[in-house]
C-alpha cells in the first residue's frame, strides 16, 4: 500500500498546476499551491501517508460533514431534516437561487452552505463560545486528539469577506430556519470552517464512516450506524458542490471537498482516504487531489458505484 499511494502522490503531483488557490478568503492564499499530501487508514487501523500528508490546513466545507455527524447525534435526524433537504442541487455551493424559487423553502441539503448555516444553527449550546467547543470536542475525539484547533487568521479573513453568506443566513431568517441571532449563528459557522486537520486525521474520520462509525484505531463505536450511512448518502450525492455527479462517474465513492484543499473520502468497509492539495479547480476542489483519487480508485478498484 505505501509504495502504491507514494507513486500515486508523484503520479498527481502536476495536476497541481491547473489549479488557484481561493482567493475569496484572502487568508488562504498563504498556502502554497505545489502542496499535496495523501493519507490513508485501512480497516484494520494502518496508516500509510505520502507527500504533506502531516501538513495543517482549515478544513472548511469538510466541516459541514462534521457538523452534520455532530448535529444528527445532540438533536436527531429529525430536527435535522425538518429544515434541510437531501438532494443535490447542480448549482455552486454558495448560490442563493434555489431558496428563492424552489417550493421547499429550506436548503436542498446540508454541504450547500445554506444549509450548513441551518446546521450550525442546530448545535448545542448557551453561547457561540459553548456551540464551537462541543463541536471542538467531537471532531477530537474522532480524530483521536486531546483537542483540536481554529487558524484565528483565516477565521477573521472569512468572517470579514462574507458578504454572500450574510446574504443567506438573512434570507434563512426570514423562512424561519434559523431560530437565534443571525450573527452568532455564522460565527458558529465560520469557526467550524476554520478547524485545522491534517490529511492524515481526515483519512480516519474516512475509515470510521467507511466501518458504519466504528474507529479501528480505538476499537470502538464512534457514531451510530446509521448516522454513518446517511452521511456517506450525502457526501456520493452532493459532496463535491457542482461536481459531484462527475467526481461519482470518474471515482465512485463517497468523498468531500473543501476550498482550503483537503478531500475526505471513504470506501464501505475498505479504508478511509485523506487528501491535501490547496490549488483548486474552478468548482472549488482540489486538482491534483481529484486526480490522486481517480489513480487511488482505478488502482485499488475503490468504486462502489
Amino acid at each position: 500500500m505505501q509504495a502504491i499511494l507514494e507513486q500515486i502522490w508523484r503520479e498527481s503531483l502536476p495536476a497541481a498546476a491547473a489549479g488557484k488557490l481561493a482567493s475569496y478568503i484572502p487568508a488562504l492564499t498563504q498556502a502554497d499551491p505545489a502542496s499535496l499530501g495523501l493519507a490513508i487508514t485501512t480497516r484494520d487501523g494502518q496508516s500509510f501517508t505520502a507527500g504533506a500528508a502531516e501538513r495543517k490546513f482549515t478544513v472548511q466545507s469538510i466541516s459541514k460533514v462534521l457538523a452534520l455527524a455532530y448535529v444528527i447525534a445532540e438533536r436527531g435526524t429529525a430536527t435535522v431534516f425538518s429544515r434541510v433537504g437531501k438532494e443535490p442541487t447542480g448549482d455552486p455551493f454558495n448560490s442563493i437561487i434555489r431558496l428563492e424559487t424552489s417550493a421547499r423553502r429550506k436548503p436542498f441539503n446540508p454541504f450547500i452552505n445554506a444549509g450548513a448555516i441551518v446546521v450550525s444553527g442546530l448545535m448545542p449550546g448557551a453561547s457561540t463560545g459553548q456551540r464551537i467547543e462541543g463541536f471542538c470536542d467531537f471532531v477530537a475525539a474522532l480524530v483521536g486528539a486531546q483537542a483540536v484547533v481554529l487558524d484565528a487568521a483565516v477565521y477573521q479573513s472569512e468572517k470579514t469577506t462574507a458578504a454572500r453568506n450574510r446574504a443567506i443566513a438573512w434570507f434563512l431568517k426570514e423562512l424561519s430556519l434559523i431560530e437565534g441571532d443571525v450573527e452568532e449563528t455564522l460565527d458558529v459557522y465560520f469557526r467550524q470552517c476554520a478547524v485545522l486537520l491534517d490529511a492524515v486525521q481526515l483519512s480516519r474520520i474516512g475509515a470510521i464512516l467507511a466501518l458504519d462509525g466504528f474507529d479501528p484505531v480505538l476499537q470502538r463505536q464512534m457514531l451510530a450506524t446509521g448516522q454513518a450511512r446517511l452521511i456517506k448518502s450525502l457526501m456520493i450525492t452532493c459532496g463535491l458542490y457542482d461536481g459531484s455527479g462527475e467526481f461519482a462517474f470518474d471515482v465512485g465513492i463517497p468523498a468531500k471537498s473543501g476550498v482550503g484543499g483537503g478531500i475526505l473520502a471513504t470506501v464501505r468497509d475498505r479504508l478511509g482516504i485523506g487528501v491535501y492539495g490547496p490549488a483548486l479547480d474552478e468548482r472549488g476542489n482540489s486538482c491534483a487531489g481529484l486526480e490522486a483519487l481517480r489513480r487511488l480508485s482505478d488502482r485499488l478498484d475503490l468504486r462502489v458505484l
